[in-house]
């Protein structure tokens, strides 16, 4: 669908990346990978449209729609929720208005005989027909499953979008995205505000659902779980492989071991043939040999090793002195708004040299604890009580964003520096990727990564014993998010961290807050167990009263009502073995009927952009036919789709 070719793009004359060369395929799912500053937004930016390149050329078919997910955005604060996410339909909203006209002239004219007036009512009926192939009765069922999907409750769709963090405004506007179903979606760093639940919705979304999609993401898993193609910027150049991200990074340590093995070998040969050359060069007798290798040495295409990007964050927290044997203890702590209860009655004992994950939804508490911690929030009930010399180092989700954008990298940190540590602030860095001329320039020209670096930086001019990182790998690239992670596992404090990226805590943590419904849970496990057990805790929440009995639960759930049962069934620990196997068959028929619906739904898919496609040519636009078939796909899209989400509810209701 869109063709790249011969790109190149400079700044200061000096090429970010040049003679680049791809296309982008319809169902492609490209994962846009490579470290921070290589160029990946910047390549979003130019496959968007909104900036141009140095050279090159970016070849957009004209009925080709491009939707794009920037990493900062303005975000409009005077709708509601709704109202903001049905701007996604405005053109259904023009086609209504425009009926809605053409069906008031009907009513008003007399002239039924007319010319006029049957072309007045092909006209609407060729309008209506396209009304209704778009969509245009079922739009707001559509925009419903989209945001809750994203994390919003019913109740949230008519509170005004000021009242949202600027996380929850970036949902709405993904929503946006999602709705207008573009043929090409952009995506830079769409998970930096999804908790864990929204990620594994948006996964499905874009594996299932979306066409062509290019996103640029620093989380592992959802990389893996998302792509199959993976385009790696580096050193100026690309390189394409039709591969998810955990095989590509295997090919590439194979490529780059290849090319070694070859440019050793050819060195090897080129070394022997001048050696023969300057020992035989001024005898006769082997003059013919001598000029036979010199013409042998200038044929030779000569190999190149990729220059490989070897520069790295070396990272490592001092840990300042030895704090209390229980840094944070809490007993009963709550904190509400008003009569909004943020969480209550929360009981936590954080131990010495603990590694501590808080997850939960985005807005149940995680950072209000935090804050509270930090002693930011001090109106909150219960008792906190911080240990014995406990000395915290913070990094909060916008520190990045609280950079003065006028300081160069230097100055930023030469205003927070102290004593000798003054005279090392080239060397420090120089360990974060900023040595030489980097160190001069403007916060405000540095990427989103390079921005999340020296705000690091300035924590690390504090030595301490207790680290509370909130969202820290937000805009950090793959290798610098591995060298964070090994950093934290050396640390010897404790350390408190909030996240949402699985891989990133998996193996790092041993303890998980969860935090949900006004409560604050605690469970010994690493993430991935958290989550396995998270799956199981909501097949339990299914048995919540007592007072049913076994039997009448799994007629329940024999007989389908799974709502029913819901609300009223014991826990999944009391079912007998044929009760439990019985709730097991009913997931997995449930399980079965969803990815059938998503496969009917991809197939029905595909067979109305075939249609469209004709009916885009002079021949098919006279083709009622066409239409015909297009409108009977649509309502067979609509009823699949229908099926699907009601399978969905069902599964998530007892899964």
């Amino acid at each position: 669908m869109i063709s790249v070719e011969g790109l190149k793009v400079e700044f200061n004359a000096t090429a970010l990346f040049e003679d680049v060369s791809y296309v982008i395929n319809k169902k492609d799912r490209i994962a846009l990978v490579g470290k921070n500053g290589a160029g990946k937004s910047t390549m979003l930016k130019i496959l968007a449209g909104l900036q141009q390149p140095t050279s090159g050329i970016i070849a957009v078919p004209r009925e080709c729609t491009i939707g794009y997910l920037p990493q900062v955005m303005i975000l409009n604060d005077e709708r509601t929720v709704m109202q903001e996410a049905e701007l996604a339909f405005e053109h259904i909203f023009e086609m209504q208005a425009d009926m809605e006209r053409m069906n008031q002239q009907l009513a008003e004219r007399t002239d039924y005989d007319s010319e006029d007036y049957q072309k007045l009512i092909d006209r609407f009926t060729h309008e209506n027909e396209r009304f209704l192939m778009m969509g245009g009765t079922n739009y707001r069922a559509e925009i419903e499953r989209t945001l809750q999907g994203l994390g919003f409750s019913r109740e949230d769709f008519d509170r005004s979008t000021s009242e949202f963090s600027g996380g929850w405004r970036m949902r709405i506007e993904l929503a946006k995205l999602l709705l207008r179903r573009p043929d090409v979606l952009l995506l830079d760093e769409p998970t930096n505000h999804l908790d864990i639940e929204s990620i594994q919705w948006l996964e499905n979304f874009l594996s299932n659902r979306a066409n062509a999609v290019v996103l640029v993401s620093h989380d592992r898993a959802f990389l893996n779980n998302v792509t199959t193609r993976t385009i790696e910027i580096t050193c100026g150049r690309i390189y394409d492989y039709k591969v998810k991200y955990d095989e590509f990074v295997v090919l590439r340590k194979e490529r780059h071991e290849q090319q070694l093995r070859a440019y050793e070998n050819q060195q090897k040969q080129i070394q022997d043939t001048e050696d023969f050359i300057e020992r035989f060069r001024y005898k006769a007798t082997k003059a013919v040999q001598v000029q036979s290798r010199i013409k042998q040495l200038e044929k030779i295409e000569r190999i190149e090793v990729d220059e490989e990007d070897n520069s790295s964050l070396r990272l490592k927290f001092v840990c300042s002195s030895r704090s209390g044997n229980y840094p944070v203890i809490c007993e009963d702590v709550g904190k509400a708004y008003g009569e909004h209860v943020i969480f209550h009655d929360a009981n936590l004992t954080i131990n010495r040299g603990d590694k501590i994950a808080f997850v939960g939804k985005n807005g149940e508490g995680k950072s209000t604890l935090v804050k509270c911690i930090m002693d930011e929030i001090t109106d909150y009930t219960g008792k906190l009580t911080l240990g014995h010399n406990v000395q915290i180092g913070y990094f909060a989700q916008n520190q990045a964003q609280l950079l003065d954008e006028n300081l160069t990298v230097f100055d930023t940190i030469d205003r927070v520096a102290v004593g000798d540590i003054r005279l090392k602030i080239r060397d420090i860095l120089g360990a974060f990727m900023f040595g030489g001329e980097a160190s001069d320039k403007k916060v405000k020209v540095l990427s989103g990564g390079e921005r999340t670096r020296l705000a690091m930086i300035k924590l690390l001019l504090e030595p301490v014993n207790f680290l509370i990182l909130d969202e820290p790998t937000n805009h950090l690239d793959l290798r610098s998010k591995d060298v964070l992670k090994e950093a934290i596992r050396e640390f010897d404090g404790t350390v408190i961290i909030v996240s949402h990226d699985r891989d990133f805590l998996d193996g790092l943590v041993t303890k998980v807050y969860e935090f949900g419904k006004g409560l604050v849970k605690e469970h010994l496990c690493g993430i991935y167990e958290f989550l396995q057990k998270k799956q199981i805790e909501n097949l339990n929440d299914l048995q919540k009263s007592p007072s049913l009995s076994s039997s009448s639960v799994a007629e329940k759930v024999r007989t389908g009502n799974v709502a029913d049962a819901g609300t009223t069934q014991p826990s999944a620990a009391k079912l007998s073995y044929e009760e439990q196997k019985e709730l097991n068959k009913k997931l997995k028929k449930l399980e079965r009927l969803v990815s059938d619906c998503e496969a009917e739904i991809e197939q029905t898919e595909s067979a109305i952009s075939i249609l469209e496609a004709k009916m885009a040519t002079p021949e098919g636009a006279s083709d009622m036919t066409l239409y015909e078939q297009h409108q009977k796909l649509k309502i067979q899209l609509d009823r699949v789709m229908e099926e699907w989400d009601e399978a969905s509810n069902d599964l998530e209701n007892i899964s």
